[in-house]
């Protein structure tokens, strides 16, 4: 009986992952070789990969450092209004992006109060890399701030009393016990929004259209070219981060061992 009811796991399981690696299978096995050398020798192919991965890289560290402390007090503090701040923290995961995109151009656009008051220390958020760190961030930081509750929440609280009453302050207590013992979470949840920025679209596009990320660009060379001069720009992304999360994978398989 046991058997059987695993061979079920096993078949819906396998349905699943042969629906998400089928398509992107598909894509970059049916590459036209010369169109792909044609695009892939663009060099504004390449600028475009290499600012979505630095701007996905500078949304992760903002959102550590504001998120991870965020979670903590989720995970182990009660506060008025808890419930409230996360529905805030979940409600960019379930808010259209386009519509995310249009809340942050009438913050941070240069007509409202946001982008005035950041205007007079020189920094814009509309047609600008910090635009796109701004976006990135709204959109991608639940995954973390989520996670890192989660970590901290599984943190035995004995353990953190123990510490406490053996002269542990409260900073010492988070460094030398609750944080080692919840660092593994919170890089789960870093990498998970790293890769949500990596593919945001639709809050970039309404505040920050120029410079392109990769999903604009791949977007408007389908809208100008059609499909065959747009898949092979999305091929290579999917290649870079294959290679870049099974390295990130394998890195923390042998940590772990």
């Amino acid at each position: 009986m046991k058997a059987h009811f695993e061979k079920v796991f096993w078949v819906l399981g396998s349905l699943l992952v042969l629906f998400l690696v089928l398509p992107l299978v598909r894509m970059v096995g049916s590459l036209d070789l010369a169109i792909a050398k044609k695009v892939l020798s663009d060099l504004q192919v390449y600028h475009s990969i290499l600012l979505t991965l630095r701007c996905a890289l500078w949304a992760t560290i903002l959102g550590i450092t504001t998120g991870v402390p965020l979670g903590y007090l989720l995970a182990k503090r009660s506060f008025p209004m808890k419930n409230l701040v996360q529905a805030a923290v979940d409600l960019p995961v379930v808010v259209p992006h386009t519509a995310a995109g249009i809340a942050l151009l009438m913050v941070f656009g240069r007509h409202f109060w946001g982008g005035r008051l950041f205007s007079t220390f020189g920094l814009s958020f509309v047609d600008t890399e910090a635009g796109i760190v701004i976006a990135m961030t709204f959109v991608s930081a639940p995954f973390l701030i989520n996670a890192a509750r989660d970590a901290f929440a599984g943190v035995p609280g004995r353990m953190e009393q123990v510490a406490r009453t053996l002269g542990a302050s409260p900073a010492q207590v988070f460094y030398r016990v609750t944080f080692p013992l919840a660092w593994r979470g919170i890089l789960s949840g870093a990498l998970l929004m790293w890769a949500r920025g990596i593919s945001e679209f639709g809050a970039v596009i309404i505040l920050t259209y120029h410079p392109m990320v990769t999903p604009v660009l791949i977007f408007e060379r389908f809208e100008a070219y059609g499909l065959r001069f747009a898949y092979p720009v999305a091929a290579l992304l999917v290649l870079i981060c294959l290679v870049l999360f099974s390295l990130f994978r394998f890195l923390a398989s042998r940590r772990k061992k």
